[in-house]
């Protein structure tokens, strides 16, 4: 991932179109707590959908 810089405002010049979700997701990822939680995920749990716990840990739903 390329580095971002918070405070410029060229790397945010889209952001007023940004919607709820991805600005969620922005702050989420930056998260370490969140970041050790999913590299503790395995491999085979992942493939079979996130696990209950952290779903509602994080706040996460999928919706289609």
């Amino acid at each position: 991932m390329a580095a971002v810089d918070w405070r410029s405002e060229q790397d945010y010049a889209n952001f007023g179109e940004a919607e709820t979700a991805d600005i969620a997701w922005e702050w989420l990822r930056r998260d370490s707590e969140y970041e050790q939680d999913f590299r503790s995920l395995t491999a085979a749990t992942r493939s079979s959908g996130t696990p209950h716990q952290f779903r509602n840990k994080w706040g996460l739903s999928f919706r289609g």
